[in-house]
C-alpha cells in the first residue's frame, strides 16, 4: 500500500480528540488500524494506554547490530469534524490536493512515516526504527509523555507539517490565572464597594504594555524573534447594580529559549507590585496553571544532517531551516535528551473549515523520510 492509499484510510477513521470535543471518538479505532498495518510489515507493536480509550502505539523494527536508534513521531488525534466544511471523513482529491479532516494536521505525516519506515525495514538496518503514533497531541500531549516513560532513542523526527522546511526551534508557553479582588456592595454605595473589574483595567493595560516591551526587545532569537504576552479571557461581576468582588483574567506568555514560567511569574509579580504602589487598594492573586518550555535543537546534529541530505537528494535543493511560533512535542523529546527536528508536508487548513495536503508533497516527504531513516540508522 502506498502513502496515498494509507492516508485515505486514515482520514476515513474518526479520531477527534475527546478532550477538545466532548464525546469525540478518540484514538482507539485508529490505533487498531495502524497496529494491524505495521504488524503486517514486521513491526513489534506495543499499546500504551494509561487513560482508557486514549491509546498510543509504539512500533519497533529492531536493528541488526546496535546502530543509532531513530523515532518518527506523529499524532493520531484530530480537532473537531463539526468545524469542517463538508464530510471531514470523506477524503476527496481535487486539483492535486487531498482534502479531509487531518489531511494536513497530521494524518499525512502518519502515512508518510509509516510507509517510509516500512520501506526502510525491508532491508537490513543496524539501528532500531521506532514509530510513536501518539494520542492527545492536540490537547495535553499525554501520548508523547507516555512514550517517553517507556522508551528513549538517539534521535527523533516529529512529522508535523512544515512545508518541507526543517524546524529546529519553537516557542514555549506559560498560562496564568490572575484574580483581582474587590469588595461587593450595592451599586448605590461607592463608599462601601471596590470595583474589581475597574481595578482589572490597570492590570490589563500593564499586560498590553508588557507585550509591547517584549515585541520591541533587543533580545531576539534568530529564528523565533521575541516572546509575547496577552490576556486570554476575563470574567467578573454578578449584575449591573452591584460592585463586583472579583475579576478573573487569564494571561498567556509565549516564551523563547532563555525564558520560562519563572520569567513569567516574575513579570506578573512586578506588574502587581507596581500597581499596588500607586493604588494600595489593588489586590491580586497569581496562579500559574500550565507551562511548556521552548525548543531549540542542535542545528549541526546528525539527525539534522540526515534529514537535510535526504531532502536534498529528493528535491534537488537545500531545505529552509526555520522556527515555529507555536509549541509542539519536539520540546518534550528534546528535554528527554533526544536529538530532535521537525519536518513534514506542505498544505494548509490546520483546524480550519477546509484542510488539505499537496499530493506531490506527500510523496516527497515519504521519500525524504525513507532516505533519512537509512542515513541515520545505517545499513548492514
Amino acid at each position: 500500500m502506498n502513502e496515498l492509499d494509507l492516508l485515505r484510510e486514515l482520514i476515513a477513521i474518526d479520531s477527534v480528540n475527546p478532550a477538545l470535543v466532548p464525546g469525540g471518538a478518540g484514538e482507539a479505532r485508529i490505533a487498531e488500524a495502524v497496529t494491524a498495518w505495521l504488524a503486517d510489515r514486521g513491526f513489534d507493536c506495543r499499546r500504551l494506554e494509561s487513560v482508557p480509550g486514549r491509546p498510543s502505539i509504539l512500533a519497533v523494527a529492531r536493528g541488526t547490530d546496535g546502530g543509532r536508534s531513530l523515532m518518527l513521531n506523529g499524532h493520531l488525534d484530530t480537532v473537531s469534524l463539526a468545524s469542517y466544511d463538508g464530510d471531514g471523513l470523506d477524503p476527496v482529491i481535487r486539483d492535486g490536493r487531498l482534502h479531509g479532516r487531518g489531511a494536513y494536521d497530521m494524518k499525512s505525516g502518519l502515512a508518510a512515516m509509516m510507509v517510509a519506515a516500512a520501506r526502510a525495514h525491508r532491508s537490513r538496518h543496524r539501528g532500531d526504527i521506532l514509530l510513536a503514533l501518539v494520542a492527545d497531541e492536540e490537547h495535553g500531549s499525554r501520548g508523547t509523555e507516555e512514550v517517553l516513560d517507556a522508551i528513549t532513542t538517539d534521535a527523533a523526527i516529529v512529522v508535523e507539517p512544515t512545508g518541507h522546511d526543517i524546524v529546529t526551534a519553537h516557542r514555549g508557553f506559560a498560562w496564568a490565572t490572575v484574580t483581582i479582588h474587590g469588595r461587593a456592595a450595592h451599586g448605590s454605595r461607592p463608599d462601601l464597594g471596590i470595583d474589581a473589574i475597574a481595578k482589572a483595567g490597570r492590570f490589563l493595560t500593564a499586560i498590553d504594555e508588557l507585550g509591547d516591551r517584549l515585541g520591541a526587545s533587543a533580545s531576539r532569537h534568530p529564528l523565533l524573534g521575541t516572546g509575547s504576552a496577552h490576556a486570554g479571557t476575563i470574567v467578573g461581576g454578578a449584575e449591573v447594580s452591584s460592585y463586583p468582588d472579583a475579576c478573573v483574567v487569564t494571561v498567556e506568555r509565549r516564551t523563547i529559549p532563555g525564558e520560562d514560567d519563572a520569567t513569567f511569574a516574575r513579570e506578573l509579580s512586578d506588574i502587581r507590585d507596581r500597581i499596588v504602589r500607586s493604588d494600595p487598594e489593588f489586590r491580586a492573586d497569581i496562579e500559574l496553571t500550565a507551562h511548556r518550555g521552548p525548543f531549540e535543537a542542535d542545528t549541526d546534529s546528525a539527525i539534522t544532517a540526515a534529514v537535510t541530505g535526504a531532502f536534498r537528494d529528493v528535491a534537488g535543493r537545500e531545505p529552509t531551516r526555520r522556527g515555529e511560533p507555536f509549541w509542539t512535542d519536539c520540546a518534550l523529546l528534546h528535554d528527554a535528551g533526544i536529538d530532535t527536528v521537525m519536518f513534514g508536508v506542505d498544505g494548509g487548513g490546520a483546524h480550519a473549515a477546509a484542510e488539505w495536503v499537496e499530493l506531490a508533497s506527500l510523496h516527497a516527504v515519504t521519500d525524504t523520510l525513507e532516505r533519512a531513516i537509512r542515513n541515520y540508522v545505517g545499513g548492514p
